[in-house]
């Protein structure tokens, strides 16, 4: 299916696209009389044509608020003073493909249908565009207009085949990461409003976070919740009814979200866990115990809410909070960081003694988890992003790179690092992808050996060195040993 979808760009000629009646004017009209015409038609766009009826050039929207709004032009003026010439026409034959590649190397924004000498209509590059509804911009547009929850579980269905074209067309697996983190925040966004409209507004200000992949824009499809809900501080009495209120919002938007096809968390790490829902005050004092308390659980929780980021709400609450953790990471806390250094120093790279890659046997067959993997890459950019204060970054890529520029890494490691993270997170989404598309399972994390190339297997073992490099340098410096 996917593939019909990625060709139909290059098969469908424009003849088969609805195009826009044409609107036109003499050039001796008043700029005014244009505009006029213009909203009376719903038009962004008309042509000017003499009485031979010659085409001579055309008008847009922009043209009026460059031309005659912007330099307070007489809308008196004869439109001819302020018309493009530039009409780019193309045959009902031509292929779609061409026409917008034909618009982007004339910059030309319409395009004249012209069938044997005869104009029968124009068309946008937008329109065109958006013919292409597969492009996942116009998806997540759909997605914003879902109806209600079963619509937006079909859309999230629809998710699997989007990421295999997307990587099919080798589009960067940190672009297909955002794509499918985009298309899940919004989904989320539009149940919190459903649950709002169903609760009555929120008794406190509050951010709703998402956590964990989600949390640092690396969402694959094999995808569970993880968030978490800060409110603001309210006084004795009104806490209980405050609290109340958060925890029921937050059991809702979670089984919602479960139906959606974001499943429930193993861990628990979701809003609707009263752990995970507190005022800013009770969040702060959480996170000055993980930090103080020093203790390996309490670091893996830290680290899991390291990654949070606020999808909805108060985004100054957050704020707030990171400000508090920015100062307590500014104290004296070798053993914390140590033990951060520990937790990703947990997996270690798939490889053999003699430099082959270690599997496990599942159902008969060689595998291994390429989920864990990939953990060591985003552990040790977290531990260096949090040693360095790193903040404002969430993603795995942009922390490497904030290190890179800090000098904490040099160009060659980073670049080491984000090819490996990426080349891992790509081999991730197609196995994903190809699961759910086209095997109509449900997706995981274990890789086939067998279902890779001899230049695949070369490639990992690479990355896989390239990741226990980098494991014994943070041993030696958060651990001073090599144990």
């Amino acid at each position: 299916m996917e593939n019909k979808l990625v060709d139909k760009i290059y098969t469908s000629r424009i003849g088969d696209i609805a195009f826009k009646k044409i609107v036109s004017c003499l050039p001796e009209t008043p700029i005014f009389e244009v505009a006029f015409k213009m909203a009376e038609n719903k038009t962004s766009c008309l042509f000017v044509k003499d009485e031979q009826d010659n085409f001579l050039g055309f008008v847009t929207d922009i043209t009026l608020r460059d031309k005659v709004i912007a330099t307070q032009l007489n809308p008196q003026l004869a439109i001819r003073e302020v018309m493009d010439p530039n009409i780019v026409t193309i045959s009902p034959d031509a292929f779609v493909y061409e026409a917008i590649l034909m618009m982007f190397s004339r910059k030309s924004r319409y395009l004249l249908v012209n069938d044997n000498g005869n104009y029968v209509g124009f068309l946008s590059r937008n329109r065109l565009l958006s013919e292409q509804a597969e492009s996942p911009l116009v998806f997540i547009q759909s997605v914003k207009s879902a109806v209600n929850t079963s619509d937006l579980k079909s859309k999230w269905q629809k998710v699997p085949h989007i990421v295999a074209q997307l990587l099919e067309r080798g589009v960067h697996a940190k672009i297909v990461n955002e794509v499918v983190t985009t298309i899940a925040d919004t989904i989320s966004l539009k149940i919190i409003d459903e649950v709002i409209a169903k609760l009555g507004p929120p008794p406190a200000k509050f951010v709703f976070m998402v956590l964990g992949s989600e949390g640092r824009k690396e969402l694959s499809l094999k995808t569970d919740q993880d968030n978490a809900i800060i409110y603001e501080d309210t006084s004795e009495e009104d806490r209980a009814g405050v609290r109340s209120y958060f925890l029921d919002f937050a059991g809702q938007v979670s089984d919602k979200l479960n139906y959606v096809g974001f499943v429930y968390c193993d861990g628990d790490y979701m809003a609707s866990n009263p752990n995970w829902t507190h005022s800013l005050e009770h969040w702060k004092y959480n996170y000055k115990n993980w930090i103080e308390e020093a203790l390996p659980e309490a670091a893996v929780k830290f680290a899991a809410f390291f990654d949070c980021r606020a999808i909805y709400g108060d985004l100054t609450i957050m704020e707030k909070l990171r400000s508090f953790v920015d100062e307590e990471l500014q104290k004296p806390i070798e053993k914390f960081y140590v033990y951060l250094a520990k937790n990703a120093l947990l997996y270690e790279p798939p490889l053999t003694y003699f430099r082959n890659i270690k599997t496990q046997k599942i159902a008969k067959k060689e595998v291994f988890d390429i989920k864990t993997a990939m953990t060591p890459i985003v552990d040790l950019a977290r531990v260096y992003a949090l040693q360095n204060r790193i903040f404002q970054k969430e993603n795995t890529g942009e922390r490497l790179k904030a290190l890179k520029e800090l000098g904490v890494f040099t160009d060659q490691q980073f670049e080491e690092l984000s090819q490996s993270y990426y080349y891992l997170m790509g081999l991730r989404l197609k196995h994903q992808a190809k699961l759910i598309t086209e095997e109509n399972i449900a997706p995981n994390n274990f890789i086939e050996i067998d279902s890779l190339t001899k230049i695949e297997k070369v490639t990992l073992v690479e990355i896989f060195k390239t990741i226990q490099n980098f494991q014994s340098g943070i041993r030696m410096k958060f651990t001073n040993s090599l144990g």
